[in-house]
């Protein structure tokens, strides 16, 4: 009830516990609070907080407009709500090292569990479009450092994002990857990867954990988890996976509510008022105030 039971110490350590094991950690992006809930029913490791989402959501493109005060209040609050570990996408970290510095600070005070910070040039775009550039790798590198000198809780998971594979080509990612975790980095997300063979060089070339981002219509193949664990892959997330599917959703059922005038065939396909109640806990606050909980569901028709 109102918030998740675990603490974000705990959802961090427990991050940490995970990845340390070798067992694969999948991460279903989660558009907003509800969606992070399903999540977590359904049997996920954790859960991602795209700015892509977060950007779309606010009917912007994703090119770093969104701002550190909109990233970690609907980031805090989607990890309010779960016991998992919640994993943030803090693009460029909202500008120079200094305000990376506080954008560490702000995330680890809205309770999520870690974030990754990437080497683009502002505007920065979506890793799978052509015409992105990255900075050099001094500057990549004082992103980083920043980000580590700032933590306090040291479970706090600071991941570096490369989009350098585009630009350069695969070992410029690997030389890339291997200086940012000289630099303190605790994981590495080389985004675009062109195929399995390439996480495993990915793999090959650091220690640490490694991502692989399985975002549909983008440079990478959808790799079944199976496979990405087989090459040595510790985390896959799947960005905008449920905001794509809901979208879908909500397109098909306003076409037909024209088309039809009425919503009755899409019936079928929603989710109850049941399944609603049942997700948003109501029954756990009607235990908390008995006053709440008055209704009866029996006749309303699911």
């Amino acid at each position: 009830m109102l918030h998740a039971p675990s603490t974000p110490a705990a959802k961090r350590a427990a991050l940490r516990e995970r990845l340390s094991s070798g067992q694969l950690v999948r991460m279903p992006g989660a558009f907003n609070p509800l969606s992070a809930r399903l999540i977590e029913e359904k049997g996920f490791e954790g859960v991602y907080i795209s700015g892509a989402v977060l950007s779309a959501d606010l009917g912007l493109p994703d090119i770093g407009l969104t701002t550190l005060t909109e990233v970690s209040q609907r980031a805090g609050q989607i990890a309010r709500v779960t016991d998992l570990p919640a994993l943030v996408d803090a693009d460029t970290g909202f500008g120079e090292p200094m305000n990376v510095a506080r954008t560490v600070q702000i995330m680890e005070d809205a309770g999520v569990a870690g974030i990754h910070i990437e080497d683009q040039v502002n505007p920065k775009r979506c890793g799978h479009l052509d015409g992105k550039e990255v900075v050099d790798e001094t500057t990549a590198l004082k992103r980083i450092r920043a980000a580590v000198a700032a933590r306090r809780d040291p479970d706090f998971l600071i991941m570096a994002r490369t989009d350098i594979r585009g630009i350069e080509g695969l070992q410029a990612a690997k030389d890339r990857a291997k200086a940012l975790v000289d630099a303190g980095a605790d994981a590495i997300f080389p985004e675009a990867m062109a195929s399995l063979e390439e996480f495993a060089a990915i793999r090959e070339a650091v220690s640490v954990p490694i991502l692989a981002n399985m975002t549909e219509f983008g440079k990478s193949d959808l790799f079944t988890t199976q496979q990405l664990a087989d090459v040595g892959v510790d985390i896959v997330i799947f960005p905008v996976s449920l905001l794509r599917l809901a979208m879908g959703a909500a397109e098909r059922g306003l076409d037909t509510l024209l088309a039809e005038g009425s919503l009755t065939s899409e019936v079928p396909s929603m989710q109850t008022r049941a399944r609603l109640y049942e997700l948003v806990d109501y029954e756990g606050y009607s235990a908390f105030d008995e006053s709440i909980y008055t209704f009866d569901l029996g006749n309303n028709r699911g």
